[in-house]
């Protein structure tokens, strides 16, 4: 199976009405904020080519770190577009980088993370172990951006040996508690049968709504498993998983970051923290490689 490719598991749900392709269109609109729109990033009939082109998913790839890193994509995103600054950003840096799809759903080929994250999880647990198998490396570290920074929780908390695979965790604006999204989650209890709705088109969504039966379960026993180092990057003014406090995993060794905190003058929003932002970027290259970290402040907007 070529990297990037994971496909879709077996028991994934038929295509549904017209009317919710409106809710696939607005997952696609955090992408937009890259330059050319998420259309142009993901024109290429083959993500894993793409990739490889921008050198990462390459099964010759050496490295001059021990562990190769697996990204994570977010909800509606895809192994492509959603790692167009951050996995060349880390292939410079001398990392053998690889990313998957999942989550996939018929009928739409280009937005993902969008199936049962049970099902997700699965496929990251194959995922893994392909990389691992293909570099002949003991661990990899994950990163993850959105759902992408969430998911992984469920790997290593219910794939028998997931935690003795991964040596870090990094989860940028991750929806660790689950999304008031700004308090529109609300309508759920206002209006009968929207709930099933959405979950008939995508259950991701609802499994991300704050006090979800998955995420009650998920986080029941604690956030994070021994031996894994965990990191959070978040931002004050993401507007898709709120509060943004509500994204800080609160248990001993766990790295929370707050952008502002290390530069008042960061702005970024939910997309941006994950597609373009530099500073986070940077913390990711900082909880990668603890012993060579600098610290970040706001010249790193633009380095």
């Amino acid at each position: 199976m070529p990297f990037g490719k994971s496909g879709p598991p077996k028991s994934s749900k038929p295509s549904k009405k017209p009317r919710f392709a409106l809710l696939a269109g607005l997952l696609a609109l955090p992408l937009l904020a890259l330059p050319g729109g998420a259309a142009n990033a993901a024109a290429p009939a083959d993500a894993n080519a793409a990739a490889s082109g921008g050198g990462w998913n390459r099964a010759d790839c050496v490295s001059e770190h021990p562990r190769p890193v697996v990204l994570v994509h977010g909800t509606g995103a895809n192994a492509t577009v959603n790692w167009l600054g951050l996995a060349p950003y880390l292939v410079e840096r001398g990392y053998c980088v690889y990313s998957l799809d999942y989550g996939q759903l018929p009928g739409l080929p280009v937005f993902h993370g969008l199936g049962p994250i049970e099902e997700s999880s699965a496929q990251l647990a194959a995922f893994v172990d392909e990389v691992l198998a293909t570099t002949g490396a003991d661990e990899v570290d994950l990163v993850g951006h959105s759902q992408g920074g969430m998911m992984p929780r469920h790997y290593l908390k219910n794939h028998q040996g997931a935690a003795d695979k991964v040596g870090a965790l990094i989860a940028i604006a991750p929806s660790t508690n689950g999304t008031t999204l700004l308090g529109l989650t609300a309508l759920l209890d206002v209006f009968p049968g929207l709930a099933d709705a959405i979950d008939g088109f995508s259950p991701a969504l609802l499994q991300q709504v704050v006090g979800s039966d998955f995420l009650t379960e998920l986080n029941a026993d604690g956030y994070t498993v021994p031996g894994v180092d965990y990191t959070v990057i978040a931002t004050r003014y993401d507007e898709v998983v709120t509060p943004y406090r509500s994204q800080f995993i609160d248990e001993p060794g766990v790295r929370n970051v707050l952008l502002q905190d290390l530069c008042p003058l960061n702005v970024s929003g939910h997309a941006t923290i994950g597609l373009t932002d530099r500073m986070a970027f940077h913390e990711v290259a900082n909880a990668l490689d603890p012993d060579t970290a600098e610290p970040t402040d706001c010249r790193h907007i633009l380095s």
